[in-house]
């Protein structure tokens, strides 16, 4: 199953939606945000959130769509490697991203995404 981290920029509306959706208990979703751990806070640069989200096997979720994708090219050509990104599209409403992300942690393979770059939804 699919783990996920969000981006700063998911701190308000986004992550209040999926912990609605947590509390009703039909597929739950494992989501955590930057500024939440104590080793990933707020302000914390791309390469080291990518860096975090390798380490601990979850799918980066952001709006930047300018920059993480390089940056990502950048950390795999580095050697490292990722359990991806999903790239959130600015005219998208809350609820098609929270269907998108419980349909890929209970029916995605995670293989699919790995080292990647996928659009949401």
């Amino acid at each position: 199953m699919l783990r996920y981290l969000l981006d700063e920029h998911f701190r308000g509306v986004l992550w209040k939606a999926v912990r609605t959706h947590n509390a009703k208990g039909v597929y739950p979703i494992d989501v955590v945000r930057v500024g939440n751990p104590p080793d990933l806070p707020r302000g914390t640069p791309d390469p080291a959130i990518l860096l975090w989200a390798e380490r601990e096997g979850r799918v980066l979720v952001t709006r930047d769509r300018n920059t993480v994708p390089g940056h990502l090219t950048q950390h795999l050509l580095a050697g490292q490697r990722s359990p991806g990104v999903f790239v959130v599209r600015p005219v998208t409403t809350i609820a098609p991203v929270v269907f998108a992300l419980v349909l890929a942690a209970h029916a995605g393979d995670p293989d699919l995404y790995k080292d990647r770059v996928e659009y949401l939804p």
